[in-house]
């Protein structure tokens, strides 16, 4: 009996993985918006569960920052205010500026001809759309995971991948409204790749930092302080 109740236990905990990777999907990819409740009953109809994988599965997104579960209220996508953005940005241009630095010094030649033929790549796309976002939604695609990769360096790429990005994803559909930050966060990007190429780590640092910088600055214009219209 011991046996077969681990045997359960494990079941729930890989099906609520699953769940929770599909509803991060989801989210990632704009169809669940921010503030959409994430009803327990409703999920488990869904996929076909007992409430309990539901449950397990909304509160591994919420450690990963994605979903707020408020007592006798439920889950809910989470609505990123300016004030959660802001933090988000600052910590993201230190953990990123020491990424590009570490991969400048590591990086060899071949790791540099993928970087850049990822960015001939997004170059192109942006060709077609001009005066669109520079959005990346694969995540072996996107040039700052490309990087965290490169820096070889587990602690950094475990809270920018797990951490950052996930909670960035929240702000997807604010990008969006950033008109024609695509092309010049592209020519940032391949400034960075250039002296990660070069290896000059001082530069790739620098250059990383002012970049999320600039892309902090581009979106804050754009973002809601829903703290101030609540209040």
């Amino acid at each position: 009996m011991p046996r077969l109740s681990t045997k359960l236990r494990n079941a729930d905990q890989l099906t609520s993985e699953v769940i929770a990777a599909k509803l991060q999907k989801e989210i990632v990819m704009g169809e669940l918006s921010a503030g959409d409740r994430l009803a327990e009953v409703a999920l488990a109809a869904r996929f076909n569960v007992s409430r309990g994988p539901i449950r397990s599965a909304l509160k591994l997104l919420a450690g990963v920052g994605i979903v707020s579960i408020v007592p006798n209220s439920g889950a809910r996508v989470r609505v990123m205010t300016r004030k959660d953005a802001r933090a988000l940005y600052e910590v993201r241009a230190s953990l990123e500026a020491e990424a590009a630095m570490l991969a400048a010094q590591k990086a060899g030649a071949a790791a540099c001809g993928i970087l850049n033929a990822l960015l001939g790549q997004h170059a192109g796309e942006i060709d077609h759309h001009p005066n669109g976002t520079y959005l990346q939604i694969h995540s072996d695609q996107d040039f700052h995971l490309v990087i965290a990769n490169l820096a070889d360096s587990p602690i950094i790429k475990r809270y920018l991948a797990r951490e950052l990005y996930p909670q960035l994803s929240l702000l997807r559909i604010r990008h969006q409204l950033v008109t024609g930050r695509g092309t010049e966060a592209l020519q940032e990007h391949q400034d960075i790749a250039r002296a990660i190429s070069k290896g000059d780590p001082e530069v790739a640092r620098r250059l990383m930092y002012s970049h999320i910088r600039n892309s902090w600055t581009a979106l804050e214009a754009h973002l809601d302080d829903l703290e101030d219209a609540q209040s």
